[in-house]
């Protein structure tokens, strides 16, 4: 199967029962894309699949034929932070960090529809995942100041 993969070409063999998270961690190396749960409950798997957040748990890899996949290693651009990381940065939006490549890449998508949410529209965002350790607090902060940046860029 042919995919682009953070913006480049990749062709893979795939077998049919093939999640696309084990293809992304297991056989392309981009373990940023974490497993925690294999129900669609913790969203810690979210990756972007035509700019939409998907549980990549649920996807089987050959759906994403011909398809544009983003994951948490190809947000940043030419050695530049994106801005929802660098949010979850200067923001502290993470303690043991398993949640965070999927509470950032749902960001990411929310901030692509929504460019200044509210602290409501940021928690309905991101209510597909789950986070063991921080309260909510500072992510919630993270994705504001996110935007914020992103705004002055």
């Amino acid at each position: 199967m042919k995919l682009t993969l953070n913006g480049k070409s990749v062709e893979v063999e795939v077998a049919p029962q093939t999640l696309l998270v084990e293809l992304l961690r297991e056989r392309l190396g981009l373990t940023g894309t974490h497993v925690g749960c294999d129900t669609s409950q913790c969203g810690a798997c979210t990756v972007l699949v035509d700019g939409d957040a998907v549980k990549s748990c649920t996807m089987l890899a050959v759906q994403a034929q011909g398809r544009s996949i983003t994951t948490i290693e190809g947000l940043a651009k030419d050695g530049k932070m994106h801005p929802v990381q660098q949010g979850f940065i200067e923001m502290h939006g993470l303690q043991c960090g398993f949640c965070t490549p999927g509470m950032i890449m749902a960001a990411v998508h929310l901030l692509q529809h929504n460019a200044n949410p509210s602290e409501a529209e940021i928690a309905t965002a991101l209510e597909g995942n789950l986070c063991r350790c921080t309260g909510y607090t500072n992510i919630v902060a993270a994705v504001k100041r996110a935007a914020q940046i992103a705004g002055q860029r």
